[in-house]
């Protein structure tokens, strides 16, 4: 199908999601639209989805290099995915999810994903983890025509360019909104910093590069990149120190956050340290450090001090009520484990693929849950902070992010959430209220108008 035709499908499709969430006032369970294919009872309307069941896939490093923390966030997926289908699924159908190890190794990737669409035929990959692997599938499931949602990295190629990818969605904040905002920050409070750069090789480092020069090219005195699976940091290290840079900004996975204070310590060299939030939970870090030095390097407190940036809550903080309802549904699931910070990544990104679900309607196609997703995303209320970007021209995820200072295991606010999007787009404090579960953790859609 040519990327034309696909347009028109889909705009096709958003009208009948429109229209019936219009008429019908949206909702799950029994009062949910009839949607694609519609109809009082539920039909096998397309591939993934039977009468009684909606089959999604996903990709996750469950092996490897940056298996730690990553490996479980469908953990958390699959907890959250339980707890609904609990609670009656989503009209009526129980979520079947299956997710497959790439090793965070794009050549992986394409076997496994390969396999969720050509063998198990899912009807749609969520969450699909990492820039470099990704990538590796991105072309396939869009010639497939296959749902691409909630991709699990921030790279602009999940959402700037829809026309080329019409089947693919990010959901996190991008890296070059992060590194707006991560940029901004300094100028204002680090006006005299010496500002040096510690990349992954790809789109991630890249576009958080890009966005950090918008507002501190001039600080900037070296920009370091590391190969994902080269565990040798420190010749960037030294780099960093010989160029006499104080503030050092990581966009880099965790274990490369690990490495790099490892290699910092052994050079007796001590910036101030701002990681992006990809790279910054305190508990996976000061794990990995414990590992990587045998023993040498305690875990506790390892990140004190250090700038991080923020979109979701975080298991530290107990009085809210997202993690409140993920707590509960963590403990309910019975697996093996605390709930941690990448489990909340996992149950919020599942809590946004249910209402992308449900917003597609009773029989929905896969065209129907694209189309769902531009109709009525931008207004999802979820554990998210800022609005997402949702729209026919947009398929990016989350606005906005806020910045925190690494206390312990903890962390304390700095700057309230900035909202921003890619290019020139103006970097603007959040003025909306953060939103609260339904009582009974499950979303409701709301209406298309």
């Amino acid at each position: 199908m040519s990327t034309s035709t696909r347009r028109l499908t889909r705009l096709l499709a958003a009208a009948t999601v429109a229209s019936t969430l219009a008429a019908c006032g949206g909702g799950g369970g029994d009062d949910a639209g009839s949607g694609g294919g519609g109809g009082g009872a539920n039909e096998a309307s397309d591939t993934g989805i039977t009468e009684d069941t909606i089959k999604l896939g996903a990709h996750y490093p469950l092996t490897g290099v940056a298996a730690p923390g990553y490996s479980e966030i469908p953990t958390g997926v699959d907890a959250y995915f339980d707890y609904v289908n609990a609670n009656g699924g989503v009209n009526g159908r129980q979520i079947e999810y299956i997710y497959k190890d790439d090793a965070y190794n794009p050549t992986n990737t394409s076997q496994v994903v390969n396999q969720l669409v050509l063998e198990d035929e899912v009807f749609a990959i969520v969450g699909g983890l990492g820039t470099p692997t990704h990538s590796a599938v991105l072309d396939f499931l869009n010639s497939e025509g296959v749902p691409d949602l909630f991709v699990s990295s921030g790279s602009l190629l999940w959402g700037d360019n829809p026309q080329d990818f019409p089947y693919t969605f990010g959901w996190q904040t991008d890296y070059e909104s992060e590194g707006k905002i991560i940029g901004k920050y300094i100028a204002e409070n680090f006006p005299d910093a010496k500002v040096g750069l510690f990349l992954q090789d790809d789109d991630f480092g890249e576009n958080g590069e890009k966005g950090i020069r918008q507002y501190i090219d001039a600080q900037v005195v070296a920009a370091e990149r590391y190969t994902p699976g080269n565990t040798n940091v420190g010749p960037q290290i030294a780099a960093l120190q010989a160029a006499g840079a104080d503030f050092v900004v990581g966009f880099n996975v965790p274990s490369y956050t690990a490495l790099s204070q490892l290699a910092a310590a052994q050079l007796g060299y001590d910036p101030q340290w701002f990681y992006s939030n990809v790279g910054s939970d305190p508990a996976l870090v000061g794990s990995l450090l414990n590992n990587f030095s045998k023993g040498a390097v305690s875990g506790e407190s390892a990140l004190d001090g250090v700038l991080t940036t923020d979109y979701l809550p975080t298991v530290d903080d107990t009085d809210d009520p997202w993690i409140q309802l993920f707590q509960r549904v963590w403990d309910e699931s019975g697996q093996e484990g605390e709930l941690t910070n990448y489990r909340v990544y996992g149950m919020a990104q599942a809590y946004t693929t249910v209402q992308a679900l449900q917003a597609a309607g009773q029989n929905p196609t896969r065209d129907d849950l694209v189309a769902a997703v531009e109709s009525v995303g931008a207004r999802w209320e979820g554990p998210v902070f800022a609005p997402f970007r949702y729209s026919e021209d947009s398929h990016m995820g989350t606005s906005g992010m806020g910045i925190s200072r690494i206390v312990g295991n903890g962390s304390e606010e700095v700057q309230p959430i900035q909202t921003t999007d890619i290019g020139d787009a103006e970097i603007e404090p959040f003025d909306g209220q953060p939103a609260t579960p339904p009582a009974n953790g499950i979303p409701s859609e709301q209406p298309a108008n």
